[in-house]
This record gives structure tokens, C-alpha cells and sequence, in this order.
């Protein structure tokens, strides 16, 4: 079973920012798409952002771009999500997922961890 171990939520004021991380074991985080998903209270799970395997190419929601940056760091085997100008709307619980598929479905993704919150006060 792979274990992916998120943690940097938090509570903080709109246009805050926040760095979520996510621990994944070494064969994951070297084979593996990494992506970001959050879900909020009554709502769907929706994608955030994703990076591949390789760390070369990066896909984002459209409602999150060019304020969250997802990146990973090989010899910590994290990956990141940096969120910017946060609003009240982001608060969610968010997700880190491993996948064979570097997509942006939920279905697309094969292990996930156990999520952590993220709250935006206006």
C-alpha cells in the first residue's frame, strides 16, 4: 500500500498564502504523476494541479492558475503546492494523489492521502 502523507493546512485570511506538502515514498514520486485535488463541504472532489513523473510538465484547474504552484523536490520525494492571493472559495480539504496517468481526473489517480484543511476567512 502506498502511503502519501500530506500536511500545511491551515486557517488564514484572504490573500494569504499557504505551501501544502505531501511525502511520497521514493518509487512512487519517481514513477508516479503527483496531483493536487481538494474537495469542499457538499461538493464534488476537483482537480487543483498536477505534475508529471518526470517533473517537466505541470497542468493546472483554470480557476487556480497563476496563483498555486505545484512543484516537487527529488531528494526530499515531497511534493508541493504553493497557493497565493487565497480566497474564501479555496477552502476545501486538499488531497495528494499518485496516478499511472498524468490527468486530471479523480478516477485517473491510484492512491491518495488522507487529506488536509485548508481554511480562507474573508
Amino acid at each position: 500500500q502506498v502511503q502519501l502523507v500530506e500536511s500545511g493546512g491551515g486557517l488564514v485570511q484572504a490573500g494569504a498564502s499557504l505551501r501544502l506538502s505531501c511525502t511520497v515514498p521514493g518509487r512512487t514520486f519517481s514513477t508516479y504523476a503527483l496531483g493536487w485535488f481538494r474537495q469542499a463541504p457538499g461538493k464534488e472532489r476537483e482537480f487543483v494541479a498536477a505534475i508529471s513523473w518526470s517533473g517537466r510538465s505541470t497542468k493546472y484547474a483554470n480557476s487556480m492558475k497563476g496563483r498555486f504552484t505545484i512543484s516537487g523536490d527529488n531528494a526530499k520525494n515531497t511534493v508541493y503546492l504553493q497557493m497565493n492571493s487565497l480566497k474564501p472559495e479555496d477552502t476545501a480539504v486538499y488531497y495528494c494523489a499518485a496516478g499511472r496517468e498524468y490527468g486530471s481526473r479523480v478516477d485517473e489517480y491510484d492512491y491518495w492521502g488522507q487529506g488536509t484543511q485548508v481554511t480562507v476567512s474573508s
